[in-house]
């Protein structure tokens, strides 16, 4: 079947009558690619002919050679040859595994040192037995016998060289198996992996494209850290306990009786900017800082369901950009309303300043008296100018008190015994929530009888003012920064005919148009703005 220039045969071995009864006869056949090939024929002793042909080359097979002249070619690295390599399983804090000094994924294990001295380390050098089994079985015995410390010197590609001193710890992730975390930096931790000798070569060799895969790779965490809110809130804020950040939270106006309709959000943002240019207009030194939409959940039935729950399409959303109540209904049927309330943020316009009047035996009055203005702001409305021996003089509240009536501003409380006495919501009737004076007359009066001192809030509008105000024996402090944004225009302030119940008016702009503000007197609690509409001339305590 071939010819004898392509194909030369030479007979290796005969019959082997122990095994088969018949003849097997093996030739070697050198074919003109220089590629050899054996044949294998099987012939039954009964048989003329082969019963049995194999072919297969013979670079498979182990041959006896000797007779020929031929050198078989340079073997090439196979990747069965199985050695210990390094695994990094997580990098270091500053990303040192990728310099040249550091142990690297794909790095050959070749001498471990287990112990930390060196006459009694035991010494483990490649090749490994068992490969990472064998060496986790020593790990887990060395770590059993506190011996954690561990030196591993590895090699990368022929002559490169590298160490790292670590010590044992136990994989998290694994159980009765072992890392190491380097001394170094505790963050940066190896483990021990079965690799080919050749596919270490591969990943020392793509260590550039390997650092721009990492690099994409990368994500910042995140983390919860502990922190002392107790000790700050007593010590870093001037009120403890108490925030510096001033809000009025407006509930959208009811448009009917049973209040299942309620104005828009437009609505409630117009009153919003209503109560502030007001309140600026009637002396109030505060600025505008912030506004926000806040929702509010609550149960609706009845007519109020029927006319707020959407069929919750997409097109159903631009209906309630503007609206102030919008409702849905949960898995059990339940109709749950979404009511859109205002917060408007403000600040006083020079921060909050700080008063202690101090009581003595003798006091039988403090001096001063207050009011509420139709914003729900106390303030100071009169003081007693002509007795220098009352408290309100002696802790320099009637000083205050008068730099305000000359600068046309009210001399607003804000805080009475660290206690917020500011206005902080409007119902959906229209109403004011804001704090009661004949209460706060009360707590005052209670101060007087019980000896205790008050410590009194006021806001400032000029801090100009208060280098000179308080009296010597006074201790005053400024509680809340000057605000850094810039407030809303006001429109221009009305003129203010003075009465009994007020400071001095705001000087005149023009003398054809006049606006009367009313600062009267009365209580302030749910049932009072309903059923109680007095007016006392002052509230003196």
């Amino acid at each position: 079947m071939l010819g004898d220039d392509s194909v030369q045969i030479e007979k290796k071995s005969t019959k082997d009558a122990t095994q088969v009864e018949g003849s097997v006869y093996l030739y070697l056949l050198s074919c003109s690619n220089n590629q050899p090939f054996l044949i294998i024929i099987y012939i039954y002793i009964e048989r003329e002919y082969p019963f049995f042909f194999f072919c297969c080359p013979a670079e498979n097979m182990s041959l006896d050679r000797s007779n020929s002249g031929r050198t078989s070619p340079p073997e090439t690295p196979s990747k069965s040859f199985t050695v210990l390599s390094i695994e990094c399983v997580k990098g270091s804090s500053k990303a040192d595994e990728w310099t040249s000094d550091m142990l690297q994924t794909g790095d050959i294990v070749e001498e471990i040192l287990i112990g930390s001295s060196n006459s009694q380390s035991l010494s483990l050098k490649s090749p490994f037995k068992n490969g990472k089994s064998g060496v986790q079985r020593v790990l887990h015995s060395s770590f059993k016998n506190k011996e954690t410390s561990i030196l591993v010197r590895v090699r990368r590609g022929r002559d490169e060289f590298a160490q790292l001193q670590a010590c044992i710890v136990p994989d998290s992730s694994s159980k009765k198996q072992y890392i190491l975390r380097s001394i170094a930096d505790p963050n940066y931790a190896v483990a021990f992996s079965d690799r080919s000798e050749a596919d270490c070569f591969e990943l020392q060799a793509s260590r550039s494209s390997r650092i721009v895969g990492a690099l994409t790779r990368a994500k910042l965490q995140d983390g919860y850290v502990s922190y002392p809110w107790g000790r700050g809130m007593q010590e870093v804020l001037a009120v403890p306990n108490s925030s510096c950040f001033l809000s009025i939270l407006l509930l959208p106006k009811a448009s009917d009786r049973v209040a299942s309709r309620y104005n828009d959000l437009e609505d409630t943002l117009a009153r919003a900017n209503a109560w502030l240019y007001a309140s600026q207009a009637s002396g109030i030194p505060i600025v505008f800082m912030n506004i926000q939409t806040e929702s509010l959940l609550t149960k609706i039935s009845g007519e109020t369901a029927s006319s707020t729950v959407n069929a919750g399409s997409l097109s159903d959303l631009s209906n309630l950009a503007n609206a102030s109540l919008y409702g849905f209904e949960d898995y059990h049927g339940v109709d749950i309303g979404v009511v859109r309330a205002v917060r408007l943020w403000y600040a006083p316009l020079c921060g909050e300043f700080g008063i202690e009047i101090k009581i003595k035996e003798d006091d039988t009055k403090l001096g001063f008296a207050i009011s509420r203005t139709e914003e729900g702001f106390v303030y100071i409305s009169s003081v007693i100018s002509d007795d220098e021996n009352v408290p309100s003089t002696r802790s320099g509240l009637s000083n205050l008190y008068r730099e305000a009536t000359s600068a046309s501003r009210l001399l607003v409380v804000s805080r009475v015994s660290n206690q917020k006495v500011l206005p902080w919501m409007v119902s959906s009737t229209g109403a004011i929530r804001c704090f009661d004076t004949v209460s706060l007359s009360q707590k005052l009066s209670l101060h007087r009888h019980a000896k205790v001192s008050i410590v009194m809030h006021v806001f400032l509008w000029d801090r100009s003012v208060v280098a000179s105000s308080p009296s010597p024996n006074s201790r005053a402090w400024i509680t809340t920064p000057t605000p850094v944004s810039t407030p809303l225009p006001p429109p221009s302030p009305p003129q203010i005919r003075p009465n009994d119940n007020q400071v001095l008016p705001l000087p005149p702009e023009d003398g054809g148009h006049e606006a009367e503000i009313k600062l009267d007197r009365d209580t302030a609690g749910e049932v009072s703005f309903r059923f109680h509409d007095f007016s006392l001339a002052n509230n003196w305590v």
